[in-house]
């Protein structure tokens, strides 16, 4: 397909897709809990309302860093639907979170305070999972470029299979999950109410949202790789993952920072570390 439209088409079909994601989560939480819940389109129902509200904000610079949220998060999945160097598309979104957390921390509230604190932690934790797989691809392609996972005639998963748990529980700490919500959360199971979103409003916290359905199908994104040689398989792999996040969720209670930072740093990265071992010596077998 060209670029420009796939680029367009993907624009328009992101948010969609991860807004009706989102609101699956609800409803599937919701019946977890033996509750009606809210409809699966409550997510949008959510913007339009933000979009709607009268501009408030405690000072420019929140709207500044939720509009740069936003791009970074539609920038990252540009990238990785166009084939761009997977590297720099993790620089990108980095670049976002950074920019979020800096917006938490313009605001004197302690819960924003607080949450923008546990979100640089929660940095610390996800991003050296999410370059181990990008080393992973390197070790097995010879490139950082995504369009390089594409060439390959058999699935990731077969030699990162580790990957799969790893991208899991990147997933619940992007989406700020139970065991993982120490900053935010969109549920009602969090003492610092919304943490590092506290002070976050109307249109502000409207383009913060939206970067979270693009982000979610970034992430999604990133476990389909892991079967790409077909869709169907790495579609429901990546269903997989998202609704074991769900019923994690629904299932553990919040940890404290410092468990999430240990069990990320030693059963997160030394799996993911072990995984990357196996394949190079894999690669150094004679045949």
């Amino acid at each position: 397909m060209n670029p420009i439209a796939l680029g367009a088409l993907t624009l328009v079909i992101a948010p969609i897709l991860g807004g009706l994601l989102m609101g699956l989560d609800r409803r599937i939480t919701a019946r977890l809990q033996n509750r009606l819940g809210p409809p699966i389109l409550q997510p949008f129902y959510d913007v339009g309302k933000l979009m709607g509200k009268q501009p408030v904000a405690c000072n420019s610079f929140q709207g500044v860093a939720a509009s740069l949220y936003l791009m970074t998060s539609v920038l990252a999945l540009l990238m990785f639907v166009l084939g761009q160097d997977l590297l720099v598309l993790l620089f990108v979104l980095a670049l976002g979170a950074v920019m979020l957390i800096l917006g938490g921390f313009s605001v004197k509230s302690p819960y924003s305070q607080l949450g923008s604190q546990r979100e640089v932690l929660q940095m610390l934790a996800y991003e050296p999972l999410l370059v181990l797989m990008v080393v992973g691809v390197y070790l097995q392609t010879g490139s950082f470029s995504a369009n390089s996972v594409l060439a390959l005639d058999r699935p990731l998963l077969l030699t990162m299979p580790i990957f799969l748990v790893t991208q899991t529980l990147v997933i619940g700490i992007k989406l700020h999950k139970s065991p993982f919500d120490v900053s935010a959360s969109h549920h009602a199971h969090q003492e610092l109410v919304r943490g590092i979103y506290t002070e976050f409003s109307g249109l502000q916290l409207a383009l913060i949202e939206l970067a979270h359905f693009y982000e979610l199908v970034l992430l999604l994104g990133f476990v389909w790789f892991l079967w790409h040689t077909n869709w169907l398989v790495g579609a429901a792999l990546a269903l997989a993952a998202y609704f074991s996040t769900i019923l994690m969720d629904n299932v553990t209670a919040r940890m404290t920072w410092r468990w999430l930072v240990s069990f990320m740093w030693t059963w997160g990265i030394g799996l993911a570390v072990a995984n990357l071992a196996a394949i190079y010596f894999m690669l150094r077998v004679p045949r």
